[in-house]
């Protein structure tokens, strides 16, 4: 698949559902629970894998630099999101410069 900036994409194995913020050029493959997330609406089939089940937080970005990578969490869910099988990791707040 060759998600762009803006695209909804929703997990077929629970809840988790995001928004693409940041992708580069090409084909990757956006995971949630170990399934291929789709276009909103599509069908849920079956559970996420035991082993990819951390979840993710509403509001919180996950992003993987070696991609470039950038996913907004707007439902939260059970599933580990991943890209190309590599899971991503929660995106930290960053610091603001200092007053003095």
């Amino acid at each position: 698949m060759k998600p762009r900036v803006g695209q909804m994409l929703a997990s077929t194995v629970d809840t988790t559902t995001v928004v693409v913020v940041r992708v580069p050029d090409g084909d990757l493959e956006i995971t949630c629970g170990g399934a291929v997330m789709t276009e909103p609406g599509g069908p849920h089939t079956g559970s996420p894998d035991p082993g990819l089940t951390s979840g993710t937080q509403l509001g919180k970005r996950y992003a993987d630099e070696a991609t470039g990578v950038e996913l907004l969490c707007t439902k939260a869910g059970e599933g580990t999101l991943a890209v190309n099988g590599t899971p991503l990791s929660l995106k930290g707040p960053k610091p603001l410069p200092a007053s003095d």
